[in-house]
């Protein structure tokens, strides 16, 4: 177990934004889910800020999300930025969790990974205020960073 930094104010309010803007766009289509852990092995269970998953009646009763009902992860990070970089997105693209998102607060952008492949991400962008971006299980979405950052 890593313990790690307790959540800072500008942290919780983009996972506040994000939150309302998918509930608002996917209502119904999709679960969102914050600060819950997803089953990627026996010795691994993270608990990423918010994750898109998809949608069952039961809510994932049962069992933790696996990499396969995750559309979107999101990582919000200001003071563990390095962390997230270094550990936690290598060991998504390990499990080949497609598409990841990490908002840097100190930096104001977004990157984007997808095509996971090994402990790498082969498709790294970097989004800006002014930039939109699309979530690859839904492509007919657009958001603008602004609304993620305000």
């Amino acid at each position: 177990m890593i313990k790690l930094a307790p959540i800072g104010i500008s942290d919780a309010a983009c996972l506040r934004r994000l939150n309302q803007i998918f509930h608002k766009l996917l209502y119904s289509q999709v679960i969102v889910d914050n600060h819950n852990k997803i089953h990627l092995s026996d010795e691994s269970e993270p608990e990423p800020d918010l994750i898109l998953l998809q949608w069952r009646d039961d809510f994932y009763e049962a069992k933790h999300p696996q990499p396969e009902d995750i559309l979107l992860l999101i990582e919000v990070a200001e003071s563990t930025i390095k962390y997230d970089r270094e550990i936690k997105i290598p060991l998504y693209a390990e499990n080949r969790i497609s598409e990841v998102w990490l908002i840097d607060i100190n930096q104001q952008l977004v990157e984007v990974y997808r095509e996971s492949q090994g402990n790498n991400y082969q498709n790294v962008q970097q989004f800006f205020r002014g930039d939109i971006l699309t979530i690859e299980a839904f492509d007919d979405i657009n958001l603008a960073v602004e609304q993620i950052l305000a």
